[in-house]
């Protein structure tokens, strides 16, 4: 493309070469000619040169521009494609033999000594949490195809019911749990979106500060309301994330060295970040080793 581009800005001065050999050979007249013009003619058709030199130059660099974007545009689409096909068939390989080994752990459980039992029911523990994986996964592959079941949401219904349902988490005793959303001057307002969505991935954050966190830390649940959009704080006071982890929360299966040996399939943010993208927001994070961490929704008013 760009030696064809070349090559047609060339055709003026080859046009202009064989004309001029043409008068310079040939018997064709070939007279002098004399061109007069004023100072002010002069300058402006050099200012009206030197604009469409430059007009040209920008219209080529926006071009350049707005390949590039639609280059790397059509690669971040295959490559969402590409992992969602991976996640749909990583579910599919999985799902079958681990519902066999569930039914097989079943059948042998009876009638064995307490090591015996003990070490099936640590067996049976690790396909549980390998089918809570898989359906993790799944439901990260059909949130970025299926249509979502948008409608009117009242945040701070939500919230409060997000809230009532944290307090029942076996991780909430000894810890402080608040809820803060404004009520003046005005309501906090609605955001357009799928409910239960919201509900999963508000709560998620939630479940993760008290997993998080010890005896007699803090998590705030807050709420407020910021240009055209409603910002939803999760806060605590635990012992936050190491800077070299941070960049990388967000991604599938990805768990820090803090969170080694604790519960989870390292699906829970990126579940999170799935369901918010899908409703037009952002999610941000902020954390401080030993002081705590800070995870921001930002999701547009309806």
């Amino acid at each position: 493309m760009r030696q064809k581009l070349w090559l047609g800005a060339g055709v003026p001065l080859v046009v202009g070469l064989l004309l001029a050999l043409l008068f310079g050979q040939t018997r064709l007249a070939n007279p002098t000619l004399f061109l007069r013009i004023s100072l002010s003619t002069a300058v402006l058709l050099t200012g009206l040169t030197a604009t469409i030199l430059l007009a040209a130059a920008i219209g080529w660099h926006l071009h350049q521009q707005n390949q590039q974007a639609q280059a790397e545009k059509s690669l971040r689409a295959t490559v969402a494609e590409d992992r969602r096909r991976f996640l749909q068939r990583l579910d599919h390989e999985l799902k079958n033999p681990l519902m066999a080994m569930r039914a097989g752990l079943a059948n042998v459980s009876n009638g064995q000594d307490e090591a015996a039992q003990q070490a099936l029911a640590s067996i049976e523990a690790q396909t549980v949490r390998l089918s809570q994986l898989t359906a993790d996964l799944r439901k990260i592959a059909e949130l970025e195809t299926r249509p979502l079941e948008l409608a009117s949401v009242e945040m701070e219904s939500l919230l409060l019911e997000v809230f009532e349902l944290a307090q029942e988490h076996p991780s909430s005793e000894g810890r402080k749990l608040t809820l803060t959303v404004p009520q003046a001057p005005w309501p906090l307002p609605s955001v357009l979106g799928d409910r239960d969505l919201l509900f999963l991935a508000i709560y998620n954050l939630l479940e993760n500060g008290l997993k998080y966190t010890a005896v007699p830390d803090a998590i705030e649940l807050r709420a407020r309301e910021e240009d055209n959009f409603v910002m939803v704080e999760v806060a605590d006071t635990g012992p936050g994330i190491a800077t070299a982890d941070q960049p990388y929360i967000w991604e599938e299966l990805y768990r820090g060295e803090a969170a080694r040996g604790i519960p989870g399939s390292g699906l829970g943010l990126a579940l999170v970040k799935a369901i918010v993208a899908r409703h037009g927001g952002q999610v941000a994070l902020s954390s401080r080793l030993g002081q705590g961490t800070l995870v921001i929704l930002r999701l547009p008013i309806a």
